[in-house]
């Protein structure tokens, strides 16, 4: 079977959890070709088993190399601490039973945190999006038995109180959203950069203390406004990356967009290998 239809069967067991980003009717799958509301609004699975679903024109600076070497990095097991804390705290959380638990990952990227907790965790329906459609691409190609789609988080596709996890890594937030779309019994767990995450990029490429540091205090604040915390963790260690491994770095990050080439340039003659610091905080919460 390819991708597409991969997809579609997979939409097919599961339409129930669609509504339509433009007027909120039900959607069902025609044809395993289209997702189709009932007032005729119609979004086609793509080649490679996405759906895109954005209904308004956006823009973002996130692109096919950023998100290509984040899935280096992810590969070669960068984010793996974090993935086994988070597939660990959800089997404590839910008390897994009989039923398909339905994890949302708001904010994908490339997919590859959503992809190794679903495999951590076995009996789960994973849904991805992300407005970036260069991410959901990556995601399609290489993790084809989830959902995924291109759709804005502010107009999410899907029904309320649909899902019994939603993941928000190292991603802005919608808690109006998050609130709508997670079950009573549902846990939202956002992971945020502490001030020490990767704090060997910034200390080449930024110059003003105030970027070379970094405080999460008014992230946290948000999400106790919007959320009722029941727990925060948190995840530091030091991981050896090699020289090969050094650009992609540096290309998966935002943080390079507002370092000069001759700082980037520097950083990478300078390095044989690095020691790089991971630095997380995670938050749990609930309605």
């Amino acid at each position: 079977m390819n991708k597409k239809m991969i997809s579609a069967k997979l939409i097919n067991e599961f339409e129930e959890i669609f509504q339509c980003p433009l007027c909120t009717s039900p959607m069902r799958i025609v044809a395993f070709k289209s997702l189709v509301c009932s007032n005729n609004h119609t979004f086609d699975i793509a080649k490679y088993g996405y759906v895109n679903l954005i209904t308004r024109p956006l823009t973002t600076r996130y692109d096919k190399e950023l998100f290509e070497s984040r899935k280096i990095i992810a590969e070669n097991g960068f984010f793996e601490p974090l993935h086994k804390m988070i597939s660990e705290l959800i089997k404590n959380e839910m008390h897994l039973d009989e039923e398909t638990l339905k994890i949302l990952d708001a904010g994908c990227g490339e997919g590859s945190h959503l992809a190794s907790i679903k495999h951590k965790i076995v009996k789960v329906l994973g849904v991805g999006i992300d407005i970036a459609k260069e991410g959901i691409l990556v995601a399609a190609k290489n993790h084809p038995n989830i959902i995924w789609c291109v759709a804005d988080l502010a107009h999410s596709p899907f029904k309320s109180n649909t899902f019994d996890v939603i993941l928000n890594i190292l991603s802005p937030a919608n808690y109006r959203e998050f609130r709508r779309l997670l079950n009573d019994k549902g846990i939202l767990i956002k992971v945020i950069p502490r001030s020490d995450y990767l704090k060997e990029l910034r200390e080449i490429f930024f110059d003003e203390p105030q970027k070379q540091s970094y405080s999460n205090q008014k992230i946290i604040q948000r999400f106790n406004t919007g959320f009722e915390a029941v727990d925060k963790f948190r995840l530091s260690h030091n991981i050896s990356l090699s020289k090969s491994l050094i650009p992609p770095l540096i290309r998966m990050t935002p943080l390079s967009w507002s370092a000069t080439e001759e700082k980037v340039q520097a950083f990478l003659e300078k390095m044989s290998s690095a020691e790089i610091t991971v630095d997380l905080d995670i938050l749990v919460g609930k309605k």
